[in-house]
């Protein structure tokens, strides 16, 4: 124990100069970016992409968690810039089939039918995808019982997009934390940052292919009764149920603090998850323990970590484009 302690002491130490290089870098396009920028030109852009998440959350609560994530997959990759968007061209090679993506990010469907809508309401091609993207994860987590807060508008959209930058930049479930922190810090965020931000799994399913390691090979921090529900879905052999769901904590469709409780009970589904809580006295173990224990807290620390996760890198003024199609670059 004293040894995973004094690790992770390391890992957070180590994070600090990293975070605060990125966020020094970051801090220009962040302060392009404000909650007011479609105030005069299109003030029925927000209230209509809030309209069409609730409808779309209504008919399947889990989208809800769907566009939540394809948001932190966007931001991810070379900032929150909309790429994760565009579909494989003669010229690159894009992000939808990158492995932390293929077969498991959704929401597409939805974020098209949100443009066509804002583009109406708004009599023109005002608002970039990539700022669609980041309201409607907020409209979500506030539909399923989450906080609201100000999301920074005023990105646009990214006119490449790389298969390469997905697969390296977005951490996988099977990250160790010292692996997690690294990525994140890579990104200018923190370790409360990692702990706060990845309780959006209160929200949502996993795949078997994202937890079947976990759940055959790491039988000492896996509850019992968990792991045989889990194995019901999830047959030990690989190609065997891959795409078989299982709920991240017990209520996926309520934002909550059920997600850090199951933490504290070794019933982590992911083993990115349950990295965060060891049992000891590191610095995510006490943030584990915190906000288990204060729901009001983390409510109001993943908003601020929210807004800090959509500055990421944005393209602001005259970089970039606004799209007429969210999926394809507006080539003239």
């Amino acid at each position: 124990m004293m040894v995973a302690s004094m690790s992770r002491r390391f890992v957070a130490a180590a994070c600090v100069v990293a975070t605060v290089a990125f966020a020094l870098l970051a801090s220009t396009s962040s302060a392009q970016l404000d909650p007011h920028f479609y105030d005069k030109a299109c003030p029925a852009a927000l209230p209509t992409i809030k309209r069409l998440v609730q409808e779309a959350v209504a008919a399947e609560p889990r989208m809800g968690a769907s566009l939540l994530r394809l948001h932190f997959h966007d931001c991810f990759v070379n900032g929150c810039d909309g790429s994760i968007l565009l579909d494989d061209t003669p010229f690159f090679t894009g992000e939808k089939m990158a492995a932390p993506n293929a077969n498991s990010v959704r929401g597409f469907d939805v974020i098209d039918r949100i443009k066509g809508a804002v583009n109406a309401a708004c009599r023109g091609n005002v608002v970039s995808c990539a700022d669609i993207v980041a309201v409607a994860a907020r409209d979500s987590v506030v539909a399923l019982g989450g906080p609201s807060y100000n999301v920074p508008l005023g990105r646009r959209d990214a006119r490449t997009a790389s298969q390469a930058a997905a697969n390296n930049s977005i951490p996988a479930p099977t990250f160790s934390l010292d692996r997690l922190a690294s990525n994140f810090a890579s990104h200018g965020l923190s370790l409360q940052d990692l702990v706060v931000l990845s309780g959006g799994h209160t929200l949502g399913f996993a795949r078997c292919t994202n937890f079947r390691d976990r759940l055959y090979n790491e039988t000492a921090t896996l509850d019992g009764s968990l792991a045989a529900s889990l194995r019901a879905v999830c047959p030990r052999a690989t190609g065997s149920g891959d795409d078989s769901l299982a709920p991240l904590d017990p209520t996926p469709a309520r934002f909550d603090g059920a997600y850090f409780a199951s933490l504290l009970r070794s019933r982590g589904v992911l083993h990115s998850d349950q990295q965060l809580f060891a049992g000891g006295l590191g610095v995510t173990d006490a943030l584990v323990r915190f906000y288990a224990a204060n729901a009001d807290a983390f409510r109001r620390d993943f908003a601020e970590a929210m807004v800090r996760m959509a500055s990421l890198s944005s393209l602001t003024g005259s970089s970039g484009e606004i799209r007429y199609d969210c999926r394809k670059v507006n080539y003239s």
